[in-house]
């Protein structure tokens, strides 16, 4: 087991890693909207910030070696389920056939008021 860590993410503010690296697996935390340039979340809505979460998730797996394109699986945890359609447009920009399964859930509330925030599983 390998811990995964970049500056070009936000970093861990707890008891937990950026990723794990386990055999050919990579298993990212869940990965808030927050721009790690400014530590704050970029303005605009649920679009702006689903790319910033998504990019924060590249970030992490090119870090570990491997890229978007090997994402097996990704978690998607929303603040309000009627923002799916624009969290899917975003989130279509970064994927390709095979899509990777998908689970996407609303729930009650997330880290510092975010309206999204997206972990993945992904092979090296």
């Amino acid at each position: 087991m390998k811990a995964i860590a970049t500056n070009k993410a936000p970093g861990a503010i707890g008891p937990y890693s950026q990723a794990i690296e386990v055999g050919n697996l990579v298993y990212t935390s869940g990965q808030l909207p927050i721009d790690p340039a400014t530590g704050s979340f970029p303005e605009g809505g649920i679009k702006e910030q689903t790319r910033q979460s998504l990019l924060n998730v590249k970030s992490i797996l090119e870090a570990a070696g491997t890229g978007m394109q090997n994402v097996v699986k990704t978690t998607v945890f929303m603040a309000d389920m009627n923002d799916f359609a624009d969290m899917n447009g975003v989130y279509a920009e970064f994927f390709a056939e095979p899509f990777p399964a998908r689970s996407a859930v609303a729930v009650k509330t997330l880290p510092k008021g975010a309206l999204v925030e997206i972990e993945v599983v992904a092979e090296k």
